[in-house]
């Protein structure tokens, strides 16, 4: 999935140790605001050190995140975990702005609409 938008807030890093495997981890979380008539915002983190490195995510930059989501279970609760993979620097197009040009009758799946027979024609069928 992806969404783009603006950074509105950089959380900051969080770390430590892994109790199964001794191996230390890192996470940052941000939000994501995404434009519209009724702005939404998305928590999203970016799990390790190399990828928050690579990422460079700043407040106000313009991001295409592309991201899983997953759930987990914590003391009887369910919490959502939304961790981005991928990140687009820039603004991607606008959903609904025209991307091609419609197609042509001649590259139409659809046979052309015929017009209907005149009175006194050889087609004899009622519809």
């Amino acid at each position: 999935m992806e969404l783009t938008g603006k950074i509105i807030a950089v959380m900051e890093a969080r770390g430590g140790v892994s109790a199964r495997t001794g191996n230390s981890w890192k996470t940052q979380e941000y939000v994501l605001e995404v434009p519209g008539q009724y702005p939404k915002r998305c928590v999203f983190n970016v799990f390790g050190e190399d990828k928050i490195n690579q990422f460079n995510i700043q407040n106000g930059d313009e991001l295409t995140i592309q991201f899983d989501i997953d759930a987990r279970e914590y003391n009887g609760r369910w919490y959502n975990d939304v961790r981005a993979y991928s990140v687009i620097r820039g603004q991607q197009p606008v959903a609904g702005a025209p991307v091609a040009a419609a197609p042509s009758a001649a590259t139409s799946p659809f046979p052309p609409a015929q017009e209907p027979a005149s009175e006194g024609s050889s087609d004899d069928l009622p519809f």
